[in-house]
């Protein structure tokens, strides 16, 4: 391999810029990923919860007490036991109450 020898024989200082290929390589493949497929899905390295999203067992109570199903009362009552659970005011920051903080 006396092509890509250094003068007597051993590699070259050119050596070193392979690993650095290497990173720029994955760096890049990473970006891409991030800014196409995994934008908007979390990436896999972050867990969705179940108390967020449209099959959330609050937003399957609010739909149901838009469409008639439960009364006002029930509602609050599933819902403060949903908030118990998933530690979450279902009313809202402000916990319901009007005015400023």
């Amino acid at each position: 391999m006396n092509t890509l020898a250094w003068h007597d024989g051993g590699p070259g200082p050119w050596i070193l810029f392979f690993p650095l290929i290497w990173v720029f390589a994955v760096a890049a493949v990473v970006t891409v990923l991030r800014r196409t497929v995994w934008r908007g899905r979390g990436g896999p390295w972050q867990v969705r919860s179940a108390a967020t999203g449209e099959h959330s067992p609050m937003a399957v109570l609010g739909r149901r007490f838009a469409a008639g199903e439960i009364d006002e009362e029930e509602y609050w009552r599933r819902m403060s036991v949903l908030e118990e659970h998933f530690a979450r005011d279902p009313r809202g920051p402000r916990g319901g109450k009007g005015g400023a903080l």
